[in-house]
């Protein structure tokens, strides 16, 4: 028996304009897949990442008239636990299979804090080596099991003009680099950011997880802290650009 065509979109995400932002490709699964073929799609997509998601048919205290999706996410070269802006380009996807058909709506995700803890001096020159140098006012790293290294830089023009050294990063502890600098008052932000995380098949994520990203394709969230029970909520648009079937 031929297996089903699975449909995919490309979605931009976190912008509403299309070539901007971070791109996610969103695969909606009929029929379960094996893990061999779900890291090979992503690898042929070749972006950041590839989220799956599958239909949830088990009842549950949940309206039953509501969708439900088990979502999974990879990179050319693993799967991960975890991806804001893949997430967000599956809503915006589910939300056009439902019938929405226009653009630059806002989407909204509920995610809990990550604490930072302070970062071991003794490793001080790893992180230099990775940045080529750049003056660094502060490190920090997460205390999740997906551990990512956060520095703060002096400036906006820091952060964009950094060009890491890719070797290094994956030298670093952690699995990625996130840099960020406060933004200039009058900007309408709050801070600028870049993140990198070669050791996942990822040189540059465009946007994921910052407030106005400094990368080439540029990317804009809307943030809120909620301080009482810990939780960030991160808003932000986004564009289909391309949908089509996956033949195999």
């Amino acid at each position: 028996m031929a297996k089903k065509l699975v449909k995919y979109s490309v979605v931009d995400a976190f912008t509403d304009s299309a070539f901007k932002g971070n791109p996610a490709a969103v695969c909606l699964l009929e029929e379960e897949r094996d893990e061999q073929w779900l890291q090979a799609v992503a690898a042929e997509f070749n972006i950041s990442e590839t989220c799956y998601l599958t239909r949830l048919t088990e009842s549950g205290p949940l309206d039953s008239s509501i969708p439900r999706f088990r979502l999974r996410w990879f990179t050319p070269v693993t799967e991960v636990e975890l991806c804001g802006h893949a997430t967000l380009a599956a809503g915006h996807a589910c939300l056009h299979l439902n019938g929405e058909t226009e653009e630059g709506f806002f989407i909204e995700l509920d995610f809990p804090t990550v604490p930072l803890t302070d970062f071991n001096p003794d490793e001080v020159s790893l992180i230099s080596n990775a940045v080529k140098g750049a003056a660094v006012h502060d490190i920090k790293i997460t205390t999740t099991s997906s551990e990512d290294l956060f520095l703060v830089l002096p400036s906006i023009e820091s952060v964009v003009e950094l060009q890491p050294e890719f070797d290094a990063i994956k030298k670093c502890p952690g699995k990625g680099l996130i840099i960020s600098a406060a933004a200039p008052p009058g900007s309408g932000f709050d801070f600028y950011s870049r993140y990198f995380c070669p050791k996942l098949g990822i040189n540059e994520d465009p946007c994921d997880f910052v407030a106005n990203a400094a990368s080439p394709r540029g990317g804009v969230l809307h943030i809120h802290l909620d301080e009482q029970n810990q939780r960030v909520l991160l808003r932000g648009k986004a564009v289909t650009v391309m949908q089509g079937s996956l033949l195999v």
